[in-house]
């Protein structure tokens, strides 16, 4: 059974060793860097992102496997609780089914029921995603969501307990499946805490603006170039900095070869990134609309704000209500270049100040307090 390098040899039996399991669809370097933090548990996950770390994982208990493999794992296994993809997550609905009857079998046959937790951050209805077709082709799309729908319902009425990570995603599931109907329920806004990296002032890029994330179209990258000559001639000394990887690395290339006032580093370590977000100024996620996609919170929102950063993000994430009120900058329409640039000038010339960004963040990370909910664990005190 595969694992990852240099990671101890995956158990006979998943949570023999730990009875707490985590079920991902697919596995990146910041579920791995959390993993450290959260209730010890044995990860059992399908793919690879492409941004997974080999070093972040060693010490992790891992387990490759997926669809049938993983649920007939969990048949064997000793499991007390399963962390689960969130119920909405479509792509994943299928190993999660199996592997929720797995243990449903399981525990007729040993007498023993598994507790079933989830996080949820889903702020769309995937049920009304895509344009309708006629046809077979049609046909066959309406009949998958209306089975898919009927297995999220099922799922989510066996869940036991649930956290929502931002007000959005509780509002979508509420409507599109109800409330639990077993399951004791909370709301925890997705926020980082401080991250211990800092730049001293004379490093910082007071007009610097970072996009970090992936080089694809749905990210915005195409219409903040588009935006950028625009916010260059109302700050002729702002700078861009692009960070990330993806299909568009060499359109980012070329238009930087072009133009001075933009620099792109593709796939830059975790510590590049978090060295560079310690010094700009604003953060710009610009996530556009899509039939079969939206920014849940935007993982390089939650970094740039625990640097201090001021963000300009669209209305597509979930943290878009907690981000205006915060005095951060939202661009509306998500698509349009030019509300784009007014939104980074206007970051650019004020806003909330790095302090003041740092004093909106919660003392333990979110993610952790949602853990904590959901395996019933007793963090101690932060000191103050």
């Amino acid at each position: 059974m595969p694992t990852s390098s240099g990671a101890p040899p995956a158990p006979a039996r998943v949570g023999r060793t730990l009875p707490d399991v985590r079920l991902y669809q697919t596995l990146r370097t910041a579920h791995l860097e959390r993993a450290h933090e959260l209730s010890p548990a044995t990860i059992l996950y399908g793919v690879r992102r492409y941004d997974f770390d080999e070093d972040a994982a060693r010490g992790l208990d891992l387990v490759q496997a997926s669809g049938l493999k993983s649920a007939l794992l969990l048949l064997r296994s000793p499991v007390r609780r399963i962390e689960i993809n969130e119920p909405l997550m479509l792509s994943s609905l299928p190993s999660t089914a199996w592997a929720l009857a797995a243990l449903s079998l399981r525990g007729v046959l040993r007498r023993g029921r598994a507790q079933v937790v989830t996080y949820c951050i889903g702020n769309t209805d995937p049920f009304r995603q895509g344009p309708r077709r006629g046809g077979l082709r049609g046909l066959r799309t309406r009949l998958r969501r209306a089975l898919d729908r009927v297995v999220a319902r099922r799922v989510w009425a066996r869940v036991d307990r649930v956290v929502f990570g931002t007000p959005a995603a509780r509002d979508v599931y509420g409507e599109v499946l109800g409330r639990p109907p077993r399951a004791e329920v909370s709301t925890i806004l997705a926020l980082s805490t401080p991250h211990p990296v800092t730049a001293p002032e004379a490093e910082q890029r007071p007009l610097g603006v970072t996009f970090l994330g992936a080089l694809m179209e749905r990210k915005g990258v195409r219409v903040l170039l588009a935006a950028w000559p625009l916010v260059r001639e109302r700050v002729p000394g702002a700078t861009l900095l692009v960070l990330g990887k993806g299909p568009l690395e060499g359109e980012m290339r070329e238009v930087a070869a072009g133009d001075g006032s933009i620099e792109v580093l593709v796939d830059p370590a975790r510590r590049v990134i978090h060295e560079q977000l310690a010094r700009t100024a604003v953060l710009a996620l610009p996530s556009q609309p899509s039939p079969t996609w939206r920014e849940q919170i935007g993982l390089p929102i939650v970094e740039a704000l625990s640097h201090g950063c001021r963000v300009v993000a669209t209305d597509e994430t979930g943290l878009a209500s907690w981000l205006r009120e915060s005095g951060h900058r939202i661009s509306e329409p998500a698509t349009s270049p030019e509300a784009l640039a007014a939104a980074i000038v206007a970051s650019l010339e004020g806003g909330p100040s790095r302090a003041e960004v740092l004093a909106t963040l919660p003392p333990v990370d979110a993610r952790l307090l949602a853990d904590d909910f959901l395996f019933e664990r007793v963090r101690e005190p932060v000191a103050s």
